[in-house]
């Protein structure tokens, strides 16, 4: 929409006509549909655009940057002819967020909870408690790597409805640190040579975890926004995430008398399927480009290619934990094989193959 001058010669807010200016409804954008959704209403042009709505330059400026404002468009190796095109699927904002955080919370709490009362935990098989100490705690960390690098990615996000999904992308990673934090240290409190600290020294000294921290430390080291997201949801979760998560715990669990464990990281796969299908409307929507299609397809094989073989490198060293356990309920590579089969659908549909 182009703006015109108005009488007041500045740049403050206001200074600029627009057709229906003066209407009281929000028609300042396209909706995705007939109608704008109460997402829509609260999550576009929040972050204002120079370039679209505003006389002046960006309303934020911080000291030693580029120039420009608060937000460039270089922040990303990426190009769009529209980078406000873009809207969420799941239409996450934040009284909607909060609300889902909330029941999460209740519901893991719950579960715990309950579980001390019946004394649950004390029928755990003796060799999968140290299972629980060591990787499960060592989990937690890579969790928390995730979402300090959406953390920081989302600061950059050009606009505030790929920053909306960037930041609660990062919040649910930071929940199931915390979860599991919490969760490890309470069922820790009722069985004998519980160590907490088990799972932060098999983190940074076992060797099988070595792989998964430097595919993490390499994402987090980016310095280009949209890599770091591509890089977790489009690569690393389907490869070591589900692979571990869906694939090791949630199913090993039960056969080793632990009924609690997969309810406390249950939601942390519903949490991945509105992560990814952001991340993969975001992508389409770029590598489709009319202008920029090809050059971004260009741009995100080779991200693949880059943290695909870390991701991959990570599982492979992984591979011994499925071992561990004395009830073994599925195999390594039946595990393997759906992940890859996970990331084939995932890669095919954004037409990266």
């Amino acid at each position: 929409m182009v703006a015109t001058s108005s009488s007041i010669s500045s740049g403050a807010a206001g200074s600029a006509q627009f057709v229906g200016s003066n209407s009281r409804k929000y028609n300042y954008f396209e909706p995705r549909g007939k109608r704008a959704t109460h997402y829509e209403d609260v999550t576009v042009d929040v972050q204002p655009d120079p370039e679209r709505y505003l006389i002046q330059d960006w309303i934020i400026e911080f000291e030693g940057g580029k120039g420009g404002g608060a937000y460039t468009k270089d922040s990303t190796a990426a190009k769009s002819s529209n980078w406000h095109a873009f809207r969420a699927p799941d239409q996450e904002w934040e009284r909607t967020h909060y609300q889902r955080q909330s029941k999460i919370e209740t519901m893991v709490q719950h579960v715990i909870t309950n579980a001390r009362k019946a004394g649950a935990h004390k029928s755990f098989d003796k060799v999968w408690q140290a299972v629980l100490q060591k990787h499960l705690g060592a989990w937690k960390h890579a969790e928390f790597g995730l979402g300090t690098s959406l953390m920081q990615a989302q600061r950059y996000g050009f606009t505030q409805m790929i920053n909306n999904a960037t930041l609660t992308n990062s919040s649910y990673k930071m929940r199931l640190a915390q979860d599991i934090t919490l969760y490890l240290a309470e069922i820790g409190m009722d069985i004998d040579g519980w160590n907490d600290d088990l799972g932060k020294t098999t983190w940074l000294e076992d060797p099988i975890w070595q792989p998964t921290r430097e595919a993490i430390e390499t994402i987090m080291g980016s310095e280009d926004y949209l890599e770091q997201y591509f890089a977790i949801n489009i690569v690393f979760e389907p490869l070591v995430g589900e692979l571990l998560r869906s694939g090791f715990f949630m199913q090993a669990a039960a056969a080793n008398n632990d009924f609690i464990t997969p309810p406390v990281i249950s939601a942390a796969e519903a949490d991945y399927e509105r992560n990814l299908a952001n991340t993969v409307d975001l992508i389409y929507l770029l590598a489709n480009d009319e202008e920029y299609g090809a050059q971004n397809k260009a741009l995100f094989k080779s991200w693949l290619k880059k943290h695909g073989d870390l991701a991959h490198k990570a599982a492979a060293a992984l591979q011994p934990i499925w071992s561990q356990p004395h009830s073994k309920p599925v195999s390594f590579e039946d595990v393997k094989a759906v992940s890859q089969e996970r990331i084939g659908q995932i890669v095919a549909e954004l037409g990266l193959e």
